[in-house]
């Protein structure tokens, strides 16, 4: 752990608001598994067996990256969003990055 906080140091990373392990530290996880389990497991529940919540997970998954049309993003699905950034970006100089800098 000491060489982690010394690299973000080094890197002029802030440390997370929160402490470890609380939903300040892993605010996009918990976002996440609020939606999980207010879209999948309290409305399509209960499954018959560890089989059916698999398939019912994959499912999920596959719909909330391929056809959920999300507002904040043009109401496209978020897969088709990314493909069109990364799209967008190969037609940048060679010397250009594919994700933007954070300095």
């Amino acid at each position: 752990a000491v060489r982690y906080t010394q690299r973000l140091f080094e890197a002029g990373a802030v440390a997370s608001v929160g402490t470890t392990g609380d939903s300040y530290d892993n605010a996009l996880a918990e976002a996440f598994h609020s939606l999980f389990k207010a879209e999948l497991i309290r409305n399509r529940g209960p499954w018959k067996n560890l089989d059916e919540v698999e398939i019912a997970v994959a499912e999920y998954v596959d719909w909330f990256n391929h056809r959920r049309l999300h507002g904040e993003i043009g109401l496209v699905p978020p897969a088709e969003f990314e493909d069109d950034f990364y799209g967008q970006r190969a037609g940048s100089t060679e010397g250009e990055a594919l994700v933007p800098s954070l300095q």
